[in-house]
């Protein structure tokens, strides 16, 4: 069971949040401010962090700025009243991974903290290989039996690396459009099909010894040759 912490200065919100997480079956530690976060976390090793932006002693950038030094590998979901696009930018600039205005309705907030947890999740197998084709997150390059290493563009990349991190089985569209472009996403909804295509450009089946097949009305999956 994963664990969550929330760190917010308004006992109300956190009791909010504390509630909704555990009916949507997680663990969960607070704090009421960034210090106090920073010295529970040594003992509580959360999955995730919710925190919010206004706080006393440490605000929500400069807590985000030190879970980024010294925990990179935390996910951090943003959660404040300030709705303005400067604020946003400025929360990403410290390392937030996701944002959520309050107020927010209960279920969008378990299906940023699910989706986040399952992007850092597989995000935690730094090299995955289907086939001939070797897709390394360390250096964000591909190479195909072991040949030269192929920088491609990081949306290509990531979903390459989905899709290869689940070799032969479905994933939705709807799933792969949120761990790579967000939850929020409000682009063309041809954008996922335009990148895959580009990738079998890349990485025609004969060569690479995979073939990425379209399953109607759901999504993708990445299939080895045999």
């Amino acid at each position: 069971m994963s664990k969550i912490m929330i760190v917010d200065d308004d006992a109300n919100i956190r009791e909010l949040v504390r509630v909704l997480l555990r009916n949507g079956g997680f663990e969960v530690c607070e704090a009421g401010d960034g210090r106090g976060a920073l010295r529970i976390i040594l003992d509580e090793a959360p999955d995730l962090a919710v925190i919010d932006l206004m706080m006393p002693n440490m605000d929500g950038y400069e807590l985000c700025r030190n879970l980024r030094a010294y925990y990179p590998d935390l996910p951090v979901l943003m959660l404040t009243a300030k709705g303005e696009l400067t604020a946003k930018v400025k929360g990403f600039q410290a390392g937030a991974d996701d944002y959520l205005t309050k107020p927010f309705e209960g279920d969008e907030l378990l299906l940023r903290v699910k989706a986040l947890l399952r992007r850092y999740k597989i995000e935690a197998s730094h090299v995955v290989q289907v086939g001939a084709v070797t897709v390394d997150r360390n250096s964000y390059t591909v190479s195909v039996d072991g040949g030269a290493r192929e920088d491609i563009p990081r949306k290509e990349f990531e979903l390459l690396f989905r899709l290869a991190s689940f070799p032969g089985r479905t994933v939705l569209r709807d799933r792969l459009i949120e761990d790579i472009w967000g939850y929020d996403f409000e682009g063309n909804e041809r954008t996922l099909d335009v990148h895959i295509g580009r990738l079998r450009e890349r990485f025609p089946s004969e060569t690479s010894g995979v073939k990425i097949v379209t399953v109607r009305g759901l999504g993708y999956r990445l299939e080895a040759l045999s």
